[in-house]
């Protein structure tokens, strides 16, 4: 299953987070890989929460993506592609039941990742495996391998 949740409202990571918990509970492996989220508070809490999900950041700079100098952006670039390469070898090795890729829509629409490296992501994992992205912005490339599609909007 591949679900997404998306949208210019809150709450998309917080879904994802109950999705992990759920599914932790039912003694699934669950992997979290978050992108852009500079500082993020929630990571000292998620890190209590290992084994049963483990949680992994690629980028090394805690700014926020859109404030670095462009040779640090290129640097985090080539981190956050480590991470999408991380998320295809354990959706592929079969090494979690369920993969979150938390903001990695936001990837795309940054212009700093293409369309098509989630759909790698997405292509390597084995049926009975399940994927979660989250985002601001979908993709209508990805929205057309969702099984799901939640959307967050502001009222």
């Amino acid at each position: 299953m591949v679900q997404i949740f998306c949208g210019d409202g809150h709450g998309k990571t917080s879904a994802a987070l109950g999705s992990a918990v759920r599914k932790a509970s039912e003694g699934k492996s669950v992997i979290i890989i978050q992108f852009l989220k500079g500082k993020a508070g929630e990571i000292e809490f998620l890190n209590r929460l290992e084994p049963e999900i483990k949680i992994f950041r690629f980028e090394k700079n805690d700014g926020m993506f859109e404030s670095l100098t462009e040779e640090q952006k290129q640097e985090e670039i080539i981190n956050m592609k480590n991470g999408l390469n991380f998320a295809r070898k354990v959706l592929s090795t079969r090494e979690s039941d369920i993969v979150i890729l938390d903001e990695v829509l936001g990837l795309v629409d940054m212009k700093a990742i293409d369309v098509s490296d989630i759909l790698n992501v997405i292509e390597a994992k084995a049926d009975d495996a399940e994927v979660i992205l989250t985002g601001r912005v979908l993709d209508p490339e990805i929205a057309k391998v969702a099984d799901v599609i939640c959307e967050m909007n502001e009222r």
